[in-house]
C-alpha cells in the first residue's frame, strides 16, 4: 500500500512540476512576444538552465540584448562557457554580446577565436555557418565556410553556400573566383554560372575581370573545357565575335570535334549580325569535308551570311555574281521546289537588286508561283516580291494587280496591309499624290505599327508639300529619287534629291531630304556622313515631322557602331524628354537603361 501511494505521490509531483513549466512557459512567451523583454528575461534564464533546453537560448539571449542587460548576458554566456567549453554557439552567443555592448575588439577576439577552434566536422561548420548568417554576420559566415575547406582539406567544400553568400553580397570577384574554382572539379555547374553571372554583373569591366581570371585559369589548365566555353560565353556577351571565334576554333582542334559546337556558333553570329564571323565560322566547317554532317547546312549558311552582308552594304560586283552562281548551283543541283525556293526568291532579289536584271527575276518568280506545295504565305510574298519587280521594269498596272491580289487574300492580315501601302507607295511615286494620300489616311490606323507609322508619313509628305506648284514640282522629283533608291540606284538618288534645291531653291523638302540621305548613307555603312544629316534634323525639331526618328537612329548609330555610348545615352534621354508621345520613346527606354547598366530583361 505504501509503494502505491509513493507512486501516486511522485506521479503527482510531477505533473504539478510540468504544469507549473508550461505556465512559466506560456507567460514567458506572452512577455516577448508582447516586447516586455525586462519580464520575459528572466523567466527564460529559469526555464533555460532548469530543463537544460537550448531551445530558449535564442529567446532568452535575445531577451537580454533588447533589454540591454549586457553585463547579465556577458556573465550568463560565461557561465554557459565553462560548463561547456566546446560549444560552437556559445561561443557566437559571446561574440554577439560583445558586439551589441559596443565592445568592437573583445567581439573580434571572440570571432576569430570561434574559426580558430572550428572543429573537422562538416556537419557542425555547416550548422555554425547557417546560425551566423540567421545573425546576418555574412562576412562572419564566409570565413567560417572558407576555415572549414582549410580544416577539411577540401577546397570543393561549402561551394553553393558560399556562391550563395557572394551572390546575395554581389561581391562579383569572389563569385566568379567561386565559379571558376567549382568548374575545376564540376563542369555540371557551367549552366548556373551563364546564368547567375550576368544578374550580378553591371558593365563590360566586369565581363573583362571574368576574361582575365579565365585566361590566367587557362594557363595552368588547358584541357579544362569548362574554363574553355565559358572564355566563349564571355566574348559573346561582349559581343566580341572574332575573339569568341578564335577561342572555339582552338577548342575544335583540341577536342578533334565533329563541327557541332562550331555550327552552333556560327548560326548564332548570323543571328547576331556578325555576318562576316559567321563567313569564317561556315568556311571553317567546309575544311571538314563533304563526309561532315554539317557540310550542306554549313554551305547553305554560308551562302546565306554573305548575303546579309551584301544587304548590309558590302557591295562588290564579283562578290555579288559570285553569290548568285551558288544559289543557281543550288537551284541546279535540286532543282526547284519547296526546299530550295528560298534559294530562287535570293536569287531573284540579287538579279533585281545588285545585278539590274529584274527580268530574269520576274521569270524566275512567276515560274515559281506554279511549284506544288508552296503555302499560301510563300505565295503572298512572293507576289509581293513580283509587285516591287513589276515596279522597277515600268509594268506599274501589273505591279498594283499584283499588290491588289495579295490585299484582298490576305485582308487584315500584316501582309495585306504590306500590299496596300505599297500600292499607295507606287501611285505617290507615279506623281498620283491625291491617291495616294488617301491611301495612306486610310493605312495610318493599321495595327501595325510600323506600316502605321510609314503610312503617316507619307500623308504627311504629300499633305505637307502640296500648297504651291513649286512644291508639287519639288515633290514630284523627290518621288523619283526614291524609284531610284527603291532600285539601289543610291548615288543617282542622292544626285536627285541635291538638284531639287538646285532647281526649286524655294521648296519645303529640305527635312524629308535630309532624312533620305542619311537613310542611304547608313545602309550603305557610310556612318559618318549620316551623322550630320541627322543632327541638322534634331536642329530643326520645332518644326519637322522627323526629329523623333532622327534622335533614335542617331542613339543607335552611337550605340552600335560610332562606341559612344555615353553620346548615345543622351540622345536617348533627349527623346524620352522632348516626345513623350513618339512610337521610338519605349525602345529609347530599353537602351538608356542597357547602357546605364540596369538589369532588364530584353
Amino acid at each position: 500500500m505504501k509503494t502505491i501511494f509513493a507512486i501516486f505521490f511522485f506521479l503527482s509531483y510531477s505533473l504539478s512540476l510540468r504544469a507549473q513549466e508550461r505556465g512559466e512557459n506560456e507567460t514567458a512567451m506572452q512577455y516577448y512576444q508582447n516586447g516586455d523583454y525586462q519580464k520575459a528575461a528572466p523567466l527564460l534564464e529559469k526555464l533555460l538552465f532548469k530543463t537544460k533546453n537550448e531551445a530558449y537560448l535564442d529567446l532568452y539571449f535575445n531577451a537580454l540584448l533588447k533589454s540591454k542587460q549586457y553585463d547579465v548576458a556577458d556573465k550568463a554566456i560565461k557561465k554557459l562557457i565553462r560548463q561547456n567549453p566546446e560549444s560552437l554557439k556559445y561561443g557566437l552567443l559571446q561574440g554577439r554580446i560583445y558586439k551589441e555592448k559596443g565592445e568592437p575588439e573583445n567581439a573580434t577576439k571572440a570571432f576569430d577565436h570561434l574559426i580558430q577552434t572550428l572543429p573537422d566536422e562538416e556537419v557542425r561548420i555547416r550548422a555554425l555557418a547557417n546560425d551566423i548568417y540567421q545573425l546576418g554576420e555574412y562576412d562572419l559566415a564566409i570565413a567560417v565556410f572558407l576555415q572549414g575547406r582549410k580544416n577539411l582539406k577540401n577546397d570543393q567544400a561549402f561551394t553553393f553556400e558560399l556562391l550563395s553568400l557572394y551572390r546575395f553580397k554581389k561581391d562579383k570577384n569572389k563569385l566568379t573566383e567561386e565559379y571558376l574554382n567549382a568548374l575545376s572539379t564540376m563542369p555540371q555547374m557551367l549552366q548556373q554560372a551563364e546564368t547567375v553571372l550576368p544578374s550580378v554583373f553591371e558593365t563590360n569591366a566586369d565581363y573583362l575581370n571574368l576574361q582575365n581570371a579565365l585566361l590566367k585559369r587557362l594557363q595552368k589548365d588547358p584541357q579544362n573545357e569548362s574554363y574553355s566555353k565559358l572564355l566563349i560565353w564571355q566574348y559573346l556577351q561582349q559581343k566580341d565575335y572574332e575573339m569568341a571565334l578564335r577561342q572555339l576554333i582552338a577548342q575544335d582542334k583540341r577536342t578533334k570535334d565533329n563541327g557541332a559546337i562550331v555550327f552552333e556558333h556560327a548560326q548564332l553570329f548570323a543571328s547576331n549580325k556578325a555576318y562576316e564571323t559567321a563567313v569564317k565560322a561556315y568556311s571553317l566547317l567546309l575544311l571538314k569535308g563533304k563526309e561532315s554532317e554539317y557540310y550542306l547546312p554549313s554551305k547553305l549558311g554560308l551562302i546565306d551570311a554573305n548575303y546579309q552582308l551584301l544587304l548590309s552594304g558590302k557591295n562588290d560586283k564579283k562578290d555579288i555574281m559570285k553569290l548568285a552562281d551558288q544559289y543557281q548551283e543550288i537551284l541546279d543541283e535540286y532543282g526547284s521546289n519547296t526546299k530550295t525556293l528560298f534559294a530562287l526568291r535570293k536569287w531573284a532579289n540579287l538579279q533585281t537588286y545588285y545585278l539590274q536584271d529584274p527580268k530574269k527575276a520576274e521569270v524566275a518568280l512567276e515560274t515559281a508561283l506554279k511549284i506544288p506545295g508552296i503555302s499560301n504565305t510563300e505565295i503572298g510574298e512572293m507576289k509581293l516580291e513580283l509587285g516591287d519587280i513589276y515596279r522597277l521594269t515600268q509594268q506599274p498596272w501589273e505591279a498594283i494587280l499584283m499588290y491588289g491580289q495579295v490585299a484582298k487574300e490576305f485582308e487584315n492580315q500584316n501582309i495585306g496591309t504590306e500590299a496596300k501601302y505599297r500600292s499607295a507607295r507606287l501611285s505617290f511615286e507615279q506623281g498620283n499624290f491625291s491617291y495616294a494620300k488617301s491611301q495612306a489616311d486610310v493605312l495610318k490606323a493599321s495595327t501595325e505599327q510600323l506600316i502605321a507609322n510609314d503610312a503617316l508619313n507619307l500623308s504627311l509628305l504629300i499633305s505637307d508639300h502640296l500648297e504651291t506648284p513649286t512644291d508639287t514640282l519639288a515633290l514630284k522629283m523627290y518621288a523619283a529619287a526614291e524609284s531610284l533608291q527603291f532600285r539601289n540606284l543610291d548615288q543617282q538618288a542622292i544626285a536627285k534629291v541635291d538638284s531639287i534645291a538646285l532647281l526649286y531653291p524655294k521648296n519645303s523638302l529640305t527635312d524629308d531630304i535630309l532624312m533620305f540621305k542619311s537613310d542611304i548613307h547608313i545602309k550603305n555603312k557610310n556612318f559618318n556622313l549620316a551623322v550630320p544629316l541627322l543632327k541638322e534634323l534634331i536642329n530643326h525639331q520645332q518644326k519637322g515631322n522627323w526629329a523623333d526618328e532622327a534622335l533614335f537612329i542617331l542613339a543607335g548609330l552611337y550605340e552600335d557602331q560610332l562606341n559612344d555610348p555615353e553620346q548615345a545615352k543622351t540622345l536617348y534621354q533627349k527623346l524620352i524628354n522632348d516626345f513623350p508621345g513618339s512610337m521610338f520613346v519605349t525602345e529609347a527606354r530599353k537602351h538608356f537603361r542597357k547602357i546605364r547598366g540596369d538589369n532588364i530583361e530584353s
